[in-house]
This record gives C-alpha cells, structure tokens and sequence, in this order.
C-alpha cells in the first residue's frame, strides 16, 4: 500500500528466523518442569532461544504463550490417539497400546513429566479462565475419540450397550489422568502397564 512506511515494509517482509513448533516444544519442558506459575519470562525464553521482545512479538504474553503450547500437545495426542483407536484389533489391544504409549511419554526421563493437561492445566486453570477453557477443548476432544471407538464396538457387536460408549470415554479417559498423575509421583513404568492392564478389565467390561 502507498501508505506504508519503509520500516513496516522491512517488518512484514523478515522473514522468522526460528520455527514456532520447536520453540513451543522447548517452552512445553520449562511448563512441566516449574508450572504455569514458577515458569519466569527469562526461563522461557531462554529455552526458546529467544530475547522476551521476540517471544512476545511471535506469541504475546506469557498466557498465551502457554496456550499456544497446550494447543500443539494437545493436537500431537489427539491425532496419535485417533490413529491408535483407528486400526483394527480388538478393543483391548488398542486401549492396551493407548496406555503403553501414553506411559512411555508420562515417564520419559528426566522429567516425568505426566499429562500437560494434568500436571500444569488444571492448576493454572483455577486463575485463568483461557488455559481453561483450552484444556477443556482438548478434553472433549480427547473423550470424543474414545466414544467413537466404543461406539463401534456396540455397534459391530464387540460390546455390549451398557455402559454406554460415552461411560466408557469418561472412563478411559480418567485412566489416562490417573497414569499422569502416577508417573509424575514416580511411578515406574512397569508398575504403571500392570496398573494400566487391571484397568482394562473396568473399561471393556461385558
């Protein structure tokens, strides 16, 4: 436009020099480790490799840097788990390499670092209605893609009825929080595969 100075010419024309999902991933570690709360500007930029006018420039504040991050993890599980649910086994051995998975992310060293929605969400969440109603999307989402598989359990005859295919999300989706909140304490991963098999039981049960 003719209006345009040389300066905003120059701005909108540099191109990013990072990649926004390897910064959101390294700002995801600092959330796990210290918190919503405990985790400073300086903190997550500094695991950015960003100065804090560059972090704010590509993704605003500190709230909704923490967003955007919940939102890329989130999105990486959602698809991971719809791919799992989606082959064609027997519901069991789905739901059993579900937890499998989801447990070697729960208790991959050094951190632990269990559920982000979990361990960090759902704290932040009492202070800040956005990360709340972000974790809260995922969690439908999440809980969605369970019911359609036991939904077609019902309905190819794999399942009965009752509970209903809903019930049994909820369900499944509360073993996935409890294996979070277990490896996070430091729970190890052979204990929770035992614990997540026992488990199975509950959430197929005919």
């Amino acid at each position: 436009m003719r209006g345009d100075t040389e300066k905003e010419k120059r701005k909108r024309g540099r191109p990013r020099q990072f990649e926004p999902a390897r910064v959101l991933e390294a700002v995801r570690n600092v959330f796990v480790e210290k918190g919503y709360s405990g985790a400073s500007l300086d903190d997550l930029a500094a695991a950015a490799g960003l100065n804090r006018p560059s972090l704010y420039a590509a993704f605003g504040d500190k709230e909704q840097l923490y967003i955007e991050t919940l939102r890329l993890y989130g999105a990486r599980s959602v698809q991971r788990l719809g791919e799992l649910l989606a082959r064609g086994e027997p519901i069991e051995e789905r739901l059993t390499t579900v937890y499998k998975a989801a447990i070697a992310l729960y208790s991959a060293p050094p951190l632990h670092a269990g559920c982000m929605i979990v361990n960090t969400a759902a704290t932040a969440a009492t202070t800040h209605p956005a990360i709340a109603e972000a974790a809260r999307a995922l969690r439908v989402e999440t809980e969605a893609i369970f019911e359609r598989a036991f939904a077609g359990c019902v309905a190819r005859r794999e399942l009965p009825g009752e509970p209903s295919p809903s019930a049994r999300a909820k369900l499944a989706t509360a073993m996935l929080d409890t294996l979070a909140v277990r490896a996070r304490l430091g729970e190890s991963a052979a204990s929770l595969e035992a614990f997540a098999q026992e488990a199975l039981a509950l959430v197929c049960v005919i």
